[in-house]
């Protein structure tokens, strides 16, 4: 709405209810994913390192627990700048609301801000560390299953499947998040950012407004990673994969059939003629 306006923040929401919504549904939003994928990064590596304690111990009434465990902590989390730990804060160019990384004299700053960074963080370092150990685990079960020859060749499709996955899953974390992450930690132990509260751009040199661009586009990345998220399971399953080659090789084939039916028609014609 304050793009299509073309006019400022706090003529939209002069009581700045609107800009803790903001930043309260992009906390949310942005944990809860790093969190969930870290949960399924943790459970694929007990079914594959542990699977008789996952088996006996994995439920479903588990699963309902640990998801519904991750949503009501980050909701408590992304409520403390509410209660007063912490703030929401106008964001630079203006236009959107995120945890205020300035203001270091405040405390509820100070704890905020770096508790939402480390968080995720660790939830992307766990993430990658399950899935390589769940890849080393299936390529040492690969290599011990190559002596049967059907089997060998099953697993072997499955495990290529599951490592594909795994790759986009990490690969598309890991750059949609990162930046975002580690740009607010610098921003917040070295207050390079806080120029960005001003959003009078006549007034800043051209790195500062670079820095506080990159910035914006890294939360706009990370705002990429709940589209992707789907995609990366979707669009990497066997099931697709087989469609897709089954579709251009009926297209292909189909082609191949009409150039050779008129040819064989080219052929005739030229006959009857010199004949």
């Amino acid at each position: 709405s304050v793009y299509l306006s073309n006019r400022t923040w706090d003529a939209i929401d002069p009581s700045g209810h609107l800009c803790i919504f903001f930043g309260f549904s992009m906390t949310v939003f942005g944990l809860c994913p790093l969190f969930i994928a870290s949960a399924m990064a943790v459970e694929r590596t007990l079914a594959i390192r542990a699977p008789h304690w996952y088996a006996s111990h994995m439920k479903t009434r588990v699963t309902k627990m640990v998801l519904l465990s991750i949503w009501l902590a980050v909701f408590a989390f992304a409520l403390l700048p509410i209660a007063g730990l912490g703030q929401y804060t106008l964001q630079w160019p203006g236009t959107w609301c995120f945890i205020s990384t300035g203001n270091s004299q405040l405390t509820g700053n100070l704890f905020f801000a770096p508790t939402f960074a480390i968080l995720g963080l660790l939830s992307l370092v766990v993430t990658v560390v399950c899935n390589l150990a769940h890849i080393e685990a299936l390529v040492s079960r690969c290599r011990t299953k190559a002596t049967a020859s059907r089997s060998s060749k099953q697993w072997g499709r499955i495990a290529m499947e599951t490592l594909i996955q795994l790759l986009g899953i990490m690969c598309v974390l890991s750059v949609c998040w990162s930046p975002l992450l580690i740009t607010m930690l610098k921003m917040i132990f070295s207050h390079t950012f806080e120029h960005c509260k001003q959003f009078s751009g006549g007034a800043q040199s051209s790195e500062l407004h670079k820095e506080c661009n990159f910035f914006l586009t890294a939360v706009r990345l990370a705002s990429l990673n709940q589209i992707l998220d789907p995609w990366v399971y979707l669009l990497f399953r066997k099931i697709l994969l087989q469609k897709f080659c089954q579709a251009a090789n009926a297209v292909s084939k189909c082609s191949n059939n009409e150039w050779k039916e008129r040819s064989i028609t080219l052929s005739e014609e030229i006959r009857r003629t010199t004949a």
